[in-house]
């Protein structure tokens, strides 16, 4: 977890000791054991604690930023809230839903460059989370907007022969191969993925990603989809 100083930015000049506490108590020792329990569990344990009581300044909407950066996606808040309303007050819930709208603006302004297309439920079994296919009417070449809601990633998998290319488009996405470091894509990347070579790649914790997939044309090519990409694996990418 990354070292907390907002106490000390906030508060210390006028309450040291409290910032100290804040900083390397709370934050340090206690947000800090993630082999207890994750930083996505804790954000969504401090929000729902932090609605129940009516709290709803500057610090729930802190705890908004940092739980939509550990991995709590906008559909996933909502839900929370949802289920939340009917056991810490309608109210409560209600007034938070402008503070979601605004932490999680960004989200709605993902753009694929072809459209978003529907759900790829052909492939959805080789997904961790929802893709979107728009196939593109390119002759003789497999070409196909894909995007990725947050956290969605695809099996590993192997093109046999022919290889792929992706265009990035739009968001922020992850790509790796197998035994190497996982690389962050943006708009303007462009990835060439050899055939034969073990891979994955899909969006963010926190973001939606789009990118142009175009399969290298050759004869008797194959996908192989092998294992998913484990949560324990994927929540080490930052």
């Amino acid at each position: 977890m990354k070292k907390q100083t907002a106490g000390r930015n906030m508060l210390g000049d006028l309450a040291p000791k409290f910032a100290e506490l804040n900083d390397d108590v709370l934050f340090g020792e206690v947000w800090s054991r993630e082999d207890k329990l994750s930083l996505r569990d804790r954000s969504i344990v401090t929000i729902v604690a932090l609605i129940t009581k009516g709290i709803f300044d500057n610090s729930l909407k802190s705890h908004l930023i940092n739980g939509k950066a550990n991995g709590i996606s906008k559909n996933e808040m909502i839900e929370i809230l949802t289920h939340l309303a009917f056991y810490a007050g309608w109210p409560n819930a209600w007034a938070v839903f402008s503070m979601i709208r605004e932490v999680y603006k960004d989200d709605d302004n993902i753009h694929p460059m072809f459209g978003l297309g529907e759900f790829n439920s052909k492939y959805s079994q080789y997904f961790i989370g929802k893709s979107y296919l728009n196939p593109l009417n390119v002759k003789g070449v497999n070409v196909a907007n894909v995007t990725f809601e947050p956290k969605c990633r695809n099996n590993w998998h192997i093109h046999h022969k022919g290889g792929q290319i992706l265009l990035c488009t739009d968001g922020v996405g992850w790509y790796q191969e197998w035994g190497k470091p996982a690389q962050k894509l943006k708009a303007g990347d462009v990835v060439y993925i050899a055939p034969e070579i073990k891979h994955w790649h899909g969006a963010a914790a926190n973001g939606w990603f789009s990118h142009i997939a175009i399969e290298v044309p050759a004869k008797d090519a194959s996908n192989e989809w092998c294992e998913e990409v484990s949560d324990k694996e994927y929540k080490k990418l930052k």
